[in-house]
């Protein structure tokens, strides 16, 4: 499955790709727009683009407004208090992406106690991990009962988060280290894909789908490997 990530999974209508929407926290959090004209820019150096938006959403009510099946809701969650608000105001069949790793806003996000979210009703139940995440925070979520896990958030650095192809020299590692430590898991990869190579790469290291965000700024490029991808899929 070719997936959507944030924030450009909230604009996708692309068929057979899945949607992952947010991220979303407790309340509003106002200033998105002002936010993205401020910090959104593209970094040369690293070949990749920095923003430090910092979880501006409307907050929760608006992600279960206008939730439906075919999409995965991304939850970050500011306070450890705030868990039992968000659990009870969603639906309990809703598929949810937990974003513990966001590194472009000002305060840790909450990254214990999540397993309240885990039942057989959901489909998705996803960790998104940090590209700093050690072995040792996979092995805490695998014990509480997390088997599916995004590989991986944007890389945190001074001005922000940096999205595109250097996150594989984090993503990919880490994809092999948790298959080989935990092979009933279910990998998503993502960072830096813009081709089919690309994707080759991620499979290899075990992941069994694979996500896209930055490649959006290019929609002639989100299609071809859209329509590259589906095409291999079709004929295997």
């Amino acid at each position: 499955m070719l997936f959507i990530s944030p924030p450009f999974g909230n604009y996708n209508f692309l068929p057979n790709a899945m949607s992952i929407k947010g991220s979303f926290t407790l309340h509003y959090r106002p200033g998105l727009i002002q936010q993205i004209f401020k910090t959104l820019k593209f970094n040369t150096e690293k070949n990749g683009w920095v923003n430090k938006i910092g979880l501006r959403n409307p907050g929760i009510d608006y992600a279960i407004k206008y939730y439906n099946k075919n999409n995965i809701v991304s939850i970050a969650i500011i306070n450890a208090s705030d868990i039992d608000y968000i659990e009870n105001k969603i639906p309990k069949d809703m598929n949810i992406e937990l974003n513990i790793s966001c590194p472009n806003i000002d305060h840790k996000l909450v990254s214990y106690g999540l397993d309240t979210f885990l039942n057989k009703k959901r489909k998705w139940c996803i960790i998104k991990l940090s590209p700093t995440t050690k072995i040792n925070k996979v092995d805490y979520y695998y014990n509480i009962g997390f088997r599916q896990f995004h590989c991986c958030n944007t890389i945190p650095i001074k001005e922000g988060g940096l999205s595109g192809p250097e996150i594989k020299n984090y993503s990919l590692p880490m994809i092999k280290s948790i298959k080989m430590k935990y092979p009933d898991t279910t990998i998503i990869g993502g960072g830096g894909i813009r081709t089919m190579k690309d994707i080759e790469e991620y499979r290899k290291a075990g992941a069994e789908h694979f996500s896209v965000s930055t490649l959006c700024f290019s929609p002639l490029g989100l299609l071809r490997l859209y329509w590259n991808y589906n095409k291999t899929s079709s004929s295997a």
